[in-house]
């Protein structure tokens, strides 16, 4: 066919959000020579075409979703979010007085006012102008005295109808007269149950019939048109035809293309029957529908009059096109025939024009397609449609578009809202391929200039949309290069020094009136690597429970600290409490788990969607299998696990004058310090910890290393100091009192837990003469004592896992074990097995005696396990 050459005009701009507007929101209406253009806010602004002038702006209280114009009279119904319907009459006489001074007002009026132009009032829409409060509306249409509405529902869309006022009648309808649900496919609420904002609004119109009746019907609003008989019967059925009723058309978000007869709603509270019964689903385009409409495919003979149109279109979101004409099929019947096609998406705006063509907006060009042309139909519903070759017109970032006049040689006048709110005028006139140079005399200078600067304009525009889209897709590039990295230098250095690295180290504090047992993450890059914007530290702090708890699970908490602009050589610190919890007690051990997260969504959510304005559509319109589900890259550093030997506080050691104050020990009971103070320096403590140390031998364990084991683990750690030492110093390596016990070559030192009981920590050298075949054995022995047996223990089972991990790292370097006694060997452990034999029997003792009795056998329990916690067993 012969190409369109478009004309731009620009006629006014409009003030528009950051980043421009979005589709789906901005309207466009025209009535006459008045424009009716709402930008996507809470205004509604009156622009008069012949005299190009701005004449009115009305301020609604909220965001304005949907316009409608009604002809007799003539009213303006404006659907604002989640308040309701308002109506007013736009004409100038009836206008309201409550008008904003001329300093709260728009940025497009700045440009009349330098033009010498009279300022545009801006008039506030009074409350009471609300025709129907409801914030579950989403969108409606007039159709004569009728107010057709669809409404969001916790799981259903409702179609509701109610009675317009008459003129000189109370604004207020008169009353709903008719309801019914539509089912969906996806759900309307959120996790909570409260209804969600649709990311796309519903389509809702009115078709009617071609006639008379249908064509008085149609002049009562702006929302609807008219669908050649034939047609019209086919997919609505002989009762539709018969009562010459219009039909209500949805297009709703899941992709339903859904119809319901007017005049059978009306009637459905008088004679209630099957709710479903008054809905029929047309087709499921299974994408978000955008826009319905009607064109004339056929073309016309001289003797045929009937210029209705004779095909229903619906387009959807991502570009599938369904097209709804009547056919024949082999027997000779007459009955509906669809079609599907597929156009490059996404779809931000559509209207339908003469000659069977639908224009329609994506995110980089505004394009035009042939319908009366078509293409070749798919067979079958099932199969993949066939593709559409749409026209460019080299107009881009159109959000709304309306179709002002048809031109009878082809041509069309398009009246269109740009994404930076600029109202415009497309002339598209019918061209050659091969222009003749009659046509090129013809044509102005004046006229050639300035269809050259709006073409430089426009593309100026399209220029910035795409340099924005490559600068942002760059950047993200940028920074997945180097999250790639990071992650290949974490993950190939499984030996020595990491290059970014995470330590933990704990101390005492008292915030409040309560010691707390906080650790200080030092995170440090030794890379010459970055760590930019998308990285996270986590650290997971996981406590066991008790074994007196056994019915408490452990706990995890989890700790998310971003990590922005951390260079080469940077560091970063975070401070955690890790304790006491709820019920007042630290639970020991507890693991300290540090690792690096990267998020790809945050990173590179944003640019996965199409190039038009890159925030939309948002992140949530990604496509599922773009981004995993865990959206990120998550990289462990290291863990720690705090024990008791973590813990201990010391606070003979230090100096007086260097102690701080409440750090010296555990906090004290206020009742055992207010009755100590009554009963004067004299009297004995009386607290539990007080009568445990007096009445009860504390509890000790011992436990033996071979001092070879042991130098041969130490190292570098023997220099100048002895074996007893440097073994202290090995254990409270990761305690905040080690400084002091090295300088003072400490050997036996005495502690507080974090329950407040004593913790005795002594090392001696001592000799096994009953072990060793060639004569006494040389070892080391570390005694643990406390009057607690909870903080005895809890450091007994610190210290043997300290050993435990020293026995594995040193298995490979000694050459072998010492020449030992095996009998001697064979005897300790029988008894060892004698012993464990007498305590599981004492246990199940326990659980069927009475009080009387359970005392002796508790006794005798307690010394079976004071023997096996000083066994003769050596670590070698």
């Amino acid at each position: 066919m012969a190409g369109l050459e478009p004309r731009v005009e620009y006629l006014e701009s409009f003030c528009c959000p950051l980043g421009g507007l979005a589709a789906g929101r901005p309207r466009v209406l025209c009535h006459g020579a008045a424009v009716f253009v709402s930008a996507g806010s809470e205004r509604v602004s009156v622009y008069e075409q012949e005299g190009r002038l701005l004449i009115a702006v009305y301020s609604f209280p909220a965001q304005v979703w949907h316009l409608e114009l009604s002809a007799v009279p003539r009213l303006l119904y404006v659907l604002c979010a989640q308040k309701g319907i308002y109506c007013l009459s736009p004409d100038p006489e009836s206008r309201s007085v409550n008008q904003d001074d001329g300093g709260d007002r728009d940025s497009e009026d700045g440009e009349d006012n330098e033009d010498g132009k009279p300022p545009c009032a801006v008039i506030s829409v009074d409350p009471d102008a609300c025709l129907l409060p409801d914030a579950t509306l989403c969108t409606f249409t007039v159709v004569g005295d009728k107010l057709v509405t669809l409404a969001q529902g916790p799981a259903h869309w409702k179609v509701q109808l109610f009675e317009c006022p008459r003129p000189g009648e109370d604004a207020r309808p008169r009353g709903q007269v008719g309801e019914v649900e539509l089912s969906t496919s996806s759900p309307l609420t959120g996790p909570l149950g409260e209804p969600t904002a649709p990311r796309f609004l519903p389509v809702l119109c009115c078709v009617s019939p071609a006639g008379l009746s249908a064509l008085h019907s149609r002049a009562q609003g702006s929302g609807g048109f008219l669908l050649e008989r034939t047609l019209f019967g086919l997919l609505f059925g002989v009762d539709a035809s018969l009562l010459e009723s219009p039909v209500i058309l949805c297009g709703l978000p899941d992709g339903q293309l859904c119809c319901v007869v007017l005049k059978t709603l009306v009637t459905s509270k008088l004679s209630p029957g099957d709710p479903k019964a008054l809905v029929k689903i047309l087709h499921h385009l299974e994408e978000p529908v955008v826009f319905v409409g009607a064109v004339k495919t056929e073309s016309l003979t001289e003797d045929v009059e009937d210029t209705h149109p004779d095909c229903l279109v619906a387009l959807g979101h991502d570009g599938r096109v369904l097209a709804i004409k009547a056919g024949w099929d082999e027997a000779g019947t007459l009955v509906p025939e669809l079609r599907e096609y597929r156009l490059p998406g996404p779809v931000l705006c559509a209207a339908c024009g003469g000659g069977g063509r639908v224009y329609h907006s994506t995110t980089s060009e505004l394009c035009v397609v042939d319908l009366a042309q078509g293409g070749v139909p798919s067979g079958d519903l099932g199969d993949p449609p066939s593709l559409l070759c749409a026209a460019g017109l080299g107009v881009c970032s159109v959000v709304t578009l309306s179709v002002l006049s048809e031109v009878p040689e082809g041509g069309a006048r398009l009246l269109a809202l740009s994404t930076r709110g600029r109202l415009m005028t497309c002339r598209l006139q019918l061209s050659s391929e091969v222009p003749g140079p009659t046509r090129a005399a013809a044509a102005s200078t004046g006229q050639k200039i300035k269809d050259l600067l709006s073409g430089i304009g426009t593309v100026s525009e399209r220029v910035s949309s795409l340099r924005k889209t490559v600068d942002q897709r760059n950047k993200a590039l940028t920074c997945l290069n180097g999250a790639m990295n990071v992650s290949c230098i974490l993950l190939s250095s499984r030996e020595g020094p990491r290059p970014i690295s995470c330590t933990v180290t704990t101390a005492w504090s008292r915030p409040q009136l309560q010691d707390v047992l906080m650790a200080t993450c030092r995170l440090e890059n030794s890379s010459g690597l970055r760590l930019d914007r998308g990285w996270a530290l986590c650290v997971r702090v996981l406590t066991s429970a008790s074994a007196s708890d056994s019915d408490v699970a452990s706990v995890a908490t989890t700790y998310t600290i971003p990590v922005d602009r951390l260079g080469p050589g940077d560091r970063r610190e975070v401070t955690l409490p890790l304790g006491p919890g709820e019920d007042g007690v630290l639970h020991l051990p507890l693991t300290v788990s540090c690792a690096l997260h990267y998020s790809l969504r945050e990173v590179v959510g944003g640019v996965l969607a199409p190039s038009e304005s890159s925030k939309r559509p948002s992140l949530d319109e990604c496509r599922p299998d773009v981004l995993p589900e865990q959206d990120g890259i998550c990289l462990p550093l290291s863990q720690h696990t705090v024990d008791m030997l973590w813990c201990l506080r010391f606070p003979g050691l230090a100096a007086p004058h260097t102690q701080a104050p409440g750090l010296l020990g555990p906090l004290c009971d206020p009742v055992d310090t207010f009755l100590g103070s009554l009963l004067g320096p004299r009297s004995e403590p009386t607290g539990p910890a007080s009568l445990r140390a007096k009445f009860l031998p504390p509890s000790v364990a011992t436990i033996h290393v071979s001092a070879e084991l042991l130098r041969a683990a130490l190292g570098d750690r023997l220099s100048g100091t002895s074996l007893g030492c440097a073994a202290l110093q090995w254990l409270l390596a990761e305690n905040a009192a080690l400084d002091v016990v090295r300088a003072r070559q400490l050997s036996s030192v005495q502690g507080v837990a974090p329950d407040g009981a004593d913790v005795h920590l002594t090392i001696r050298e001592v000799a096994m003469t009953d072990l060793g075949a060639a004569g006494p054995v040389q070892t080391v022995e570390i005694q643990v004592e406390s009057s607690s047996l909870a903080s005895m223990c809890s450091a007994h089972h610190a210290v043997i896992g300290r050993l435990q991990r020293m026995v594995v790292e040193q298995a490979a370097r000694i050459p072998g074990p010492p020449d030992l006694r095996v009998q001697y060997l064979q005897q300790t452990h029988s008894s060892h097995e004698t012993l464990l034999r007498e305590v599981q029997t004492l246990r199940d003792r326990l659980c069927t005696e009475d009080e009387a009795s359970s005392h002796a056998t508790a006794q005798r329990l307690l010394q079976v396990h004071r023997q096996l916690r000083s066994p003769s067993l050596l670590l070698v």
